[in-house]
């Protein structure tokens, strides 16, 4: 089955590599220039067959292809911008460094004490292990 969908999708095949490699060697970023990439060929896909292939249908798909890379590392730039902004902004009694231990959790040692077995049966919380499963004592 012969068609001008048929036509593009077999002129995308051939030009998907070639459009990659001038991306990669133009900026050097292999994971997002294949996304851009792949932007572009959908692109193509979509209009190409209702508008027609243009006159130099490499030359659009690397365009197109920039366009969105450089749409994608701008949007990486700035998320890591927001990132740094939050993080400086976050007081440090918030975020203990890396090398210093968190503060402790007094939760599991409130358990322990509040089901010591030196208590009597009445005083443990409900739910806890001296307690489940009911019936144990």
């Amino acid at each position: 089955m012969t068609g001008p969908g048929t036509a593009v999708e077999d002129l995308l095949r051939q030009l998907a590599p070639q459009v990659l490699g001038a991306l990669v060697r133009r900026y050097g970023h292999f994971d997002t220039a294949e996304d851009a990439v792949q932007e572009a060929l959908l692109a193509a896909a979509l209009q190409w067959p209702a508008e027609g292939i243009p006159d130099r249908p490499r030359g659009w798909l690397v365009t197109v292809a920039s366009r969105r890379l450089t749409d994608l590392l701008r949007s990486e730039q700035a998320r890591q911008h927001r990132e740094e902004v939050v993080a400086r902004s976050v007081p440090p009694a918030v975020m203990p460094a890396a090398d210093e231990p968190a503060a402790a959790d007094d939760t599991l040692i409130l358990l322990f004490m509040c089901c010591h077995p030196a208590l009597p049966p009445a005083w443990p919380v409900p739910g806890s292990p001296t307690t489940w499963p009911p019936g144990a004592r």
